[in-house]
């Protein structure tokens, strides 16, 4: 809490509204899907590791070579363990629309409305879809969603934060030195993670943010 001045009303208000969010029940036809980015730096080794042996760990020099970055959209849908992560070159309008399509046309094909937890990126407002497909394409696309801001400074609220918590320790805990071998080993870990279908438990509700928060509430 020790970059936020005050929780405004504001503040107070959009919290309120995710906390209820997340209470709602696991609904097939309206799910509830958190999105956020991470950015990955691609690096090579500059010296060969030296590789496992019996009663040695594996070696590399703490040199590396630069080889660019990469940007990975991670949705969690948390209620019912599904994950859906996306590697791209960059993480402009065009990249976080066309994430938001892929859901729509795979993932979620079937569901009338798609309800999507986000921060507040620029890139993640309504206008991004207007500017990249037009009014008519994006105005039909977007009757199928509704999005859900966290407070600002409050991307906590977000829960593909945890999400990518979770992919930074199992998946992206080594070097990759290009994307498709990056490409491949998130897919494979989300592979795996789908099959687990472990959900999120969150605990976090608005008598708990009540009660730990109250004190740097603004009236």
């Amino acid at each position: 809490m020790w970059c936020i001045a005050a929780l405004t009303k504001e503040y107070r208000q959009r919290m309120y509204h995710l906390l209820a969010l997340y209470l709602r029940p696991l609904r097939s036809d309206e799910p509830v899907v958190c999105i956020d980015e991470k950015s990955l730096q691609l690096l090579a080794h500059s010296r060969t590791p030296m590789p496992i042996k019996p009663g040695r760990l594996r070696k590399e020099d703490y040199e590396y070579v630069r080889r660019g970055t990469r940007n990975l959209f991670v949705a969690v849908e948390p209620k019912a363990g599904r994950r859906n992560v996306v590697v791209t070159d960059r993480r402009g309008k065009s990249d976080f629309v066309a994430f938001v399509q892929h859901l729509l046309e795979t993932t979620y094909r079937t569901a009338r409305r798609l309800h999507l937890v986000l921060d507040n990126l620029n890139t993640h407002f309504e206008k991004s879809f207007i500017d990249v497909l037009g009014s008519r394409q994006a105005a039909k696309l977007l009757r199928r969603v509704r999005f859900h801001y966290t407070p600002k400074h409050a991307s906590w609220l977000n829960m593909a934060e945890i999400e990518i918590g979770v992919l930074t320790r199992q998946c992206l805990n080594t070097r990759f030195a290009a994307g498709d071998a990056l490409q491949r080993s998130v897919q494979a870990w989300q592979r795996r993670r789908n099959e687990q279908r472990k959900p999120i438990i969150w605990s976090f509700t608005r008598q708990k943010a009540d009660a730990k928060l109250r004190r740097h509430y603004v009236s």
